[in-house]
């Protein structure tokens, strides 16, 4: 899992990439793709 300062350019990388938020972190999750996992804050 990656922590990057800006989700919005991860989600671009795949289509299947969703942004959601638990506990007060963005999350960028992807089913079909676990590589593009990610998280902020």
């Amino acid at each position: 899992m990656r922590v990057a300062n800006s989700l919005k350019t991860l989600k671009k990388r795949h289509k299947d990439c969703r942004i959601i938020r638990r506990k007060g972190r963005v999350f960028v999750i992807n089913k079909t793709n676990p590589r593009f996992k990610a998280r902020q804050g």
